[in-house]
């Protein structure tokens, strides 16, 4: 699937569209959820993840977790019970996620994950990964393909 969008308001239709299709997938795996949100800086991945967060109900302002590199929210009466933002900007590699309890993390259904330069830490991302590239067009719009 792959959408563009001109501002915020469409980068949360394509949020909103993204989660419906996941929803009506099957569920063939054990354990959380995992979206890699792939992009350069300014690209729109924590613009995408507070659009995915509105629309799951959160209230709270979400913000990049680049210096803490982990956020938990709980959601309410959702598929899933926590949202998870992490920022893998400033990891060397898949190893310093173990240190965040990364294992316990994706081994839970309930959790429904969205990081950050996966790149960076591919080789602790499950199989069964979801990925969100951005990129912008030549005119500045935002292009999201979803996979």
């Amino acid at each position: 699937m792959q959408r563009i969008s001109k501002n915020t308001k469409e980068t949360g239709e394509i949020a909103k569209l993204f989660l419906d299709k996941i929803s009506k997938e099957k569920i063939k795996h054990e354990g959380a959820l995992v979206i890699g949100l792939s992009g350069n800086l300014g690209a729109g991945k924590t613009v995408f993840v507070q659009a995915v967060a509105r629309y799951l109900g959160i209230k709270k302002i979400i913000s990049s977790p680049t210096f803490v590199i982990m956020k938990k929210y709980p959601l309410k009466n959702q598929k899933h019970k926590f949202l998870f933002h992490l920022d893998a900007y400033r990891l060397k590699n898949a190893k310093e996620l173990l240190h965040l309890g990364w294992e316990e993390i994706i081994d839970n259904k309930d959790h429904l994950i969205f990081i950050e330069w996966p790149e960076n830490v591919s080789k602790a991302l499950p199989s069964r990964s979801k990925l969100i590239h951005i990129s912008h067009t030549s005119k500045g719009y935002r292009r999201f393909k979803l996979k």
